[in-house]
C-alpha cells in the first residue's frame, strides 16, 4: 500500500473518531442544558435539547451559546392552569449568572379546548387553519372561524357561516354576530417579560402562539404563557 493511501486511511480515521468525539460531547452539552432548563422552568416535561455539532467549539470556548433549539412537551404554569407545549429557538445565551438570551423564539401550543369549552361552541372542531362549529338551527350551519390576537387577547373571528352548500361571508352577516363570537370565545393572555406575540394559527395540534424577544432573562421564562379560562 502506498504512503499516499496510508495517509487517506489514517486521515480517514482521525476525522471518524474525532466527528464520534464530537457526537459524544455534543449529547453530553445537550443533556447539561435540557438539565438547566428543568430546573429553570418548573413543571415542564419532555424536555429535549439540540445543538449544531458545529457550534461546540465556539461553546465551549466562549462566553455564551451560539444557539439552542428545545422542545418541552408540556408545560404547566405555576398555577396549573394552562398546558402548553413549547418550541424555543435561542441564540446568543450568555453563561454568567443572570443568564441572558440574546434573541428568543417560542412557539407555544396550547390546545383550543382551553378557550372553546367555556365559550359554548359546541363539537367545534379544526380542520386546516379555521375552526368549524355548527350554527344555527339544529346545528344546519357550520360556522368558520380564525383566531385572531389584539391588546394582549386572543380570540375567535368569524370568516363565513354554510347552509346548504352556500357560504355567507362575515361581512353580510349582522354585526352583531361577529360581536357574539368575539365576546364568547375573548381571552386574556399573558407572556413572559419581553416577549410579544407576532401571530397566532390554528393547527392539528391546537392554538399556536409565535412569540420573540431580545435580552430576555431566562427567569422571565418561569412566568410561562397563561390563558384565562
Amino acid at each position: 500500500m502506498s504512503k499516499k493511501k496510508i495517509a487517506l486511511l489514517v486521515t480517514a480515521a482521525l476525522v471518524s473518531a474525532l466527528f464520534i468525539a464530537g457526537l459524544g460531547l455534543q449529547k453530553y452539552v445537550s443533556s447539561q442544558i435540557a438539565a438547566r432548563v428543568e430546573r429553570e422552568i418548573p413543571n415542564a416535561s419532555g424536555v429535549s435539547v439540540s445543538i449544531p455539532i458545529t457550534h461546540l467549539p465556539k461553546n465551549l470556548t466562549s462566553d455564551e451559546i451560539s444557539s439552542v433549539k428545545i422542545a418541552i412537551d408540556e408545560y404547566f404554569t405555576q398555577g396549573r392552569k394552562t398546558s402548553t407545549s413549547l418550541s424555543i429557538s435561542a441564540k446568543n445565551i450568555r453563561k454568567a449568572q443572570p443568564q441572558v438570551i440574546g434573541l428568543l423564539d417560542v412557539v407555544a401550543t396550547i390546545p383550543v379546548s382551553t378557550m372553546v369549552e367555556s365559550s359554548e361552541f359546541t363539537d367545534a372542531q379544526i380542520v386546516g387553519n379555521t375552526l368549524l362549529v355548527p350554527a344555527g338551527a339544529g346545528g344546519a350551519g357550520i360556522a368558520r372561524l380564525v383566531p385572531r390576537y389584539r391588546n394582549n387577547q386572543i380570540y375567535f373571528e368569524l370568516l363565513s357561516v354554510s347552509f346548504l352548500g352556500n357560504e355567507i361571508p362575515a361581512s353580510s352577516l349582522p354585526d352583531d354576530l361577529q360581536n357574539q363570537i368575539k365576546s364568547k370565545s375573548q381571552r386574556n393572555l399573558k407572556v413572559p417579560t419581553g416577549m410579544s406575540v407576532k401571530s397566532v394559527s390554528l393547527n392539528s395540534k391546537g392554538l399556536s402562539l409565535n412569540l420573540s424577544g431580545s435580552n430576555i432573562q431566562i427567569s422571565e421564562l418561569r412566568e410561562g404563557i397563561e390563558v384565562d379560562s
